[in-house]
């Protein structure tokens, strides 16, 4: 299958890390592909499952690196889960194991952000972890609180080529200690994907999702029957298609093979 499977595409659903830069470091011809998209009036929205920083950090960071973006344009797991709890337990009281940026962007939504007495813990890809959060995290969980999750990625990419431990290796401490296993809101789930779409009156078929892993990215355009491109700018390999069975439309080396 070839790029013309991009035709009638009109939103594009873009991965960040790993797809578009690597830490500071931006992939070639990743700023080329998303003007040639706003030139051509293509909506396209980043969708990251990095829950790290706030919609408007990631813009700021996108604006350094030289990328068109503004606010309706981004969309991240921390934003799903606002969504999500909104919708789902809005009276709950929630404990973040996340950044401050992922507390906030709760608040933002109204969401009841607690240091005590927990309905549901949230783990989110933390930067800013301690061992207190973690202690403080078990503790809830043992007490009987939700444990909910922004994103099932084992690692984050570096801008030197090394991987950091990302969400789901910081779920799986709290989960060695505590024999509770998180319900992960962020991709491969469909709703996010699906969200994003609604949220440009669009339907799944007139979308297109690009990323660089097979487990989320991928799998969450096959969840949301939408077309998927996987790139080989980041974590997944060309082996992970069969060691998952999860079959992209179209797999390239990286997003300059989409200019």
């Amino acid at each position: 299958m070839s790029i013309d499977i991009l035709k009638n595409k009109t939103l594009y659903l873009l991965d960040m890390d790993g797809t578009l830069y690597h830490g500071e470091k931006v992939i070639d011809g990743a700023r080329e592909f998303i003007k040639k998209l706003a030139d051509s009036g293509k909506d396209f929205v980043y969708m990251t499952n990095n829950s790290s920083k706030s919609a408007e950090e990631y813009l700021k960071k996108l604006h350094r690196l030289g990328f068109l973006a503004d606010e309706k344009n981004m969309f991240t797991s921390g934003q799903a889960a606002a969504v999500y709890i909104k919708q789902n337990m809005p009276m709950a009281r929630v404990y973040v194991m996340g950044t401050k940026a992922l507390r906030n962007e709760l608040e933002k939504n109204g969401i009841n952000v607690t240091e005590n007495s927990a309905d549901c813990v949230l783990c989110g890809y933390d930067t800013e972890l301690t061992y207190e959060k973690i202690t403080k995290a078990c503790g809830f969980l043992c007490e009987g609180a939700e444990f909910l999750a922004t994103n099932p990625d084992i690692v984050c990419p570096a801008e030197d080529g090394r991987y950091l431990p990302d969400c789901r290796t910081m779920c799986q401490m709290l989960t060695a200690a505590t024999k509770k296993e998180p319900f992960y809101i962020g991709k491969p789930r469909a709703e996010m994907a699906l969200c994003a779409v609604s949220n440009h009156n669009k339907n799944p078929k007139d979308a297109v999702i690009i990323g660089d892993r097979i487990y989320t990215d991928i799998k969450c355009g096959v969840n949301a029957n939408i077309t998927t491109i996987m790139v080989l700018s980041g974590e997944s390999t060309c082996d992970d298609i069969e060691k998952y069975n999860i079959h992209p439309d179209l797999t390239i080396d990286s997003i300059k093979n989409l200019i």
